[in-house]
């Protein structure tokens, strides 16, 4: 399906980014946002100074003092405005141009939630350990909804209005698969469509160590578990 972008569709969109110390990468990733495109920079704590390079930048930015990745992506949905809003991460592994991708079958009305399935592209984009458990999930995905998908992917595209209603309670890492996985049980339509995943700027909090894959994992299982 050829993407739709925002200004044809008439409808702008909110690009929610939750942000932990991501100075490098933010001036990038926010001058590459698609026109009709709206970047809300969750900042969760950051000590870099994120937070004011994103107001330098003119993003709209909301500042979430409860720590965790979906306190950060939630503290963004709540201040979005947009009837279709978008999350990536914000560590420049994701090109904001490909957003109109995502976004492209939830503005056609032709799916109710899309991800971007990771194509690794350049050394050390996505480690081995960190596609294993990714995929582990998916398959668990499946295996509880019927809904099988390749990739839990970052970038995804949502109505903005349907997503709150699913009431997610998860605020760390289990944030992305309770959507997912709510999602599927409420018979959504759900789709994938293929963007480039780069290596990220800087050290990675999460898929850059097994560690933090392990923690990912681990707040994933608690939420299949519920």
């Amino acid at each position: 399906m050829p993407a739709i972008t925002a200004s044809v569709a008439g409808m702008p969109i909110d690009v929610v980014l939750p942000c932990l110390n991501e100075a490098a990468a933010l001036p990038w990733l926010l001058a590459r946002m698609p026109p009709g495109y709206r970047p809300v920079v969750a900042d969760n704590g950051s000590d870099d100074g994120s937070a004011e390079i994103a107001e330098r930048l003119r993003a709209t930015v909301v500042h979430v003092p409860q720590r965790g990745f979906g306190a950060a992506c939630h503290g963004g949905l709540l201040v979005a405005t947009s009837e279709v809003v978008c999350f990536m991460d914000a560590d420049g592994s994701l090109d904001p141009a490909d957003l109109p991708l995502v976004a492209g079958p939830v503005l056609a009305g032709a799916a109710d939630l899309v991800l971007g399935r990771r194509r690794p592209e350049g050394r050390g984009a996505w480690p081995l350990h960190a596609r294993l458990g990714n995929r582990a999930l998916a398959c668990s995905v499946g295996r509880r909804t019927g809904v099988w998908l390749r990739d839990l992917g970052p970038m995804r595209a949502v109505r903005r209005a349907a997503l709150e209603q699913l009431g997610l309670a998860d605020r760390r890492f289990g944030y992305s698969l309770e959507m997912v996985l709510r999602a599927a049980q409420a018979g959504w339509r759900l789709a994938e469509c293929d963007v480039p995943y780069r290596p990220r700027t800087g050290k990675s909090k999460v898929t850059g160590t097994v560690g933090g894959t392990l923690r990912t994992i681990s707040d994933m299982r608690r939420i299949l578990a519920s």
